[in-house]
């Protein structure tokens, strides 16, 4: 004798089995009607009798319609070209860093230039890869002092840094500035 309770695992088990397609396909219809009266064999005729549906092919963003009022995607300009003397200015003149500060600031942006000069020179015997984690050190620095006082210097700081790694770890572009 099969309870009204076996039916209902069954039917959970065949939505199971069959996947997500077949649930997503059948959110719209009502669901099929189980006969809750006992019956005298434990057939499968409760399951057969579920609608076959074929599963749909997944959407592809064309056909995905847009919400409402949510913003069309907006391509990025490209990057403006690297200009490290405005951007040595404003660091030079922003309110958000005190002259003490900018002094060691500086001397430790010498100290890495001249790191730079000794390993292309062949004198500091150190890996490219410590020299990125020190240059990423200083430039979490500098951006720690900028983020809450001069969010654009940051922002702009933030937008360079690859650009400014691609001419320090490059020694052709290295030696030209």
């Amino acid at each position: 004798m099969v309870h009204t309770k076996d039916l209902k695992m069954r039917a959970m088990s065949v939505v199971l089995i069959a996947g997500l397609p077949l649930l997503v396909s059948c959110a719209g219809t009502p669901p099929p009607a189980i006969n809750s009266a006992p019956q005298a064999t434990a057939t499968l005729a409760p399951v057969a009798a579920l609608p076959q549906v074929a599963p749909k092919a997944p959407a592809t963003t064309a056909q995905v319609p847009k919400a409402v009022g949510q913003p069309a995607a907006v391509a990025k300009p490209p990057a403006p070209p690297l200009d490290l003397t405005s951007l040595e200015q404003r660091l030079k003149g922003t309110p958000a860093i005190g002259v003490l500060t900018k002094l060691s600031l500086k001397n430790q942006v010498d100290d890495l230039l001249e790191r730079f000069r000794e390993y292309y020179q062949g004198k500091l015997k150190t890996s490219l890869a410590d020299l990125r984690q020190s240059y990423d050190l200083l430039v979490q620095k500098v951006l720690s002092l900028l983020q809450d006082s001069d969010p654009p210097l940051a922002t702009a700081i933030v937008a360079s840094r690859d650009a400014i790694w691609g001419i320090l770890s490059d020694r052709k572009k290295f030696a030209a500035i």
